[in-house]
């Protein structure tokens, strides 16, 4: 298989490193440009693969458009082609050492606040270029060790305003409009946004219009509860802004992204700013003690 890749796509397989939706993930050389590369690889091999194609097609376009360093790039999409019809599709990436936030280790709260700061502000550069990503999770965050993050597969992005012709999203994470197929915008992603802080924090799933069913296949009605009312030391302001990005209506929740960074921002500076000033106390305690 590495085989057929390094003779017809021009890379070098080193190891896989993930799967997808009818794609395998792996670490790679580009040979033209001798770097480290993520390669995607997708194979025909049944008529619904066509979707895995187009979604891997619409990447690539959108990823080309943003320039940010919270955004995953690609860099090529080469097709392979048989006669009849293409076979193969293999799209070139940005290499990121991180996991998806799904399997990162515990962090405290104020290192939850910082990472969705970051992945608002990646949203947020999406936004201005017109674009909106439509399926924010917690596997489509990977985060690295050293606490930088990448906002992943932009599959399903699409300009602000697109109207669906079929419902697209993670049962999870997904916002009413997206089920409804009204049109979606920066509101949409805020939702997703804040579907997957809710999970973050509380470990529990936002209930959304795709309902839950139970062993028998039959559908199960969970009551909301705010983050803060499931785990009593979140801080009422953190909870809030995710009550907010959770609204039903688009029109109740933040304005825009920005305004959901600069919410972040205010209890980032609360939390880590009192623990500068508490350090600077003890420190000058210290001080006095030594003389």
């Amino acid at each position: 298989m590495a085989k057929d890749i390094l003779n017809v796509g021009g890379f070098t397989i080193l190891k896989r490193i993930g799967t997808g939706a009818r794609s395998t993930i792996y670490l790679a050389t580009d040979e033209q440009e001798q770097n480290h590369i993520a390669l995607k690889r997708v194979i025909f091999e049944k008529r619904e693969d066509l979707r895995v194609f187009e979604q891997t097609e619409n990447e690539f376009k959108v990823a080309r458009q943003i320039d940010h360093p919270y955004v995953r790039k690609c860099y090529k999409l080469k097709k392979i082609r048989s006669i009849l019809r293409m076979k193969e599709l293999l799209l070139s990436m940005e290499y990121f050492d991180g996991r998806p936030l799904e399997n990162s280790p515990t962090l405290s709260l104020g290192d939850v606040l910082l990472v969705f700061r970051m992945v608002a502000s990646g949203l947020y550069a999406m936004h201005q270029h017109g674009y909106i990503h439509c399926d924010i999770k917690p596997n489509n965050i990977l985060l690295s060790k050293s606490g930088s993050i990448k906002i992943i597969d932009l599959g399903q992005s699409c300009k602000i305003g697109t109207i669906k012709p079929r419902i697209q999203g993670t049962p999870d994470y997904i916002a009413p409009e997206q089920v409804r197929r009204k049109a979606l915008g920066p509101r949409t992603d805020i939702f997703n946004l804040g579907a997957t802080m809710y999970w973050a924090l509380t470990g529990k799933n936002v209930p959304t219009l795709i309902p839950k069913t139970n062993s028998y296949g039959l559908p199960v009605t969970e009551p909301f509860l705010a983050p803060h009312e499931l785990k009593e030391q979140i801080p009422l302001r953190v909870s809030k802004l995710v009550v907010d990005c959770v609204k039903e209506d688009p029109a109740e929740r933040p304005q825009n992204m920005m305004t959901v960074v600069s919410r972040l921002d205010l209890m980032i500076h609360s939390i880590f700013g009192s623990k500068i000033k508490t350090n600077k106390n003890v420190s000058n305690n210290n001080n006095r003690l030594a003389q």
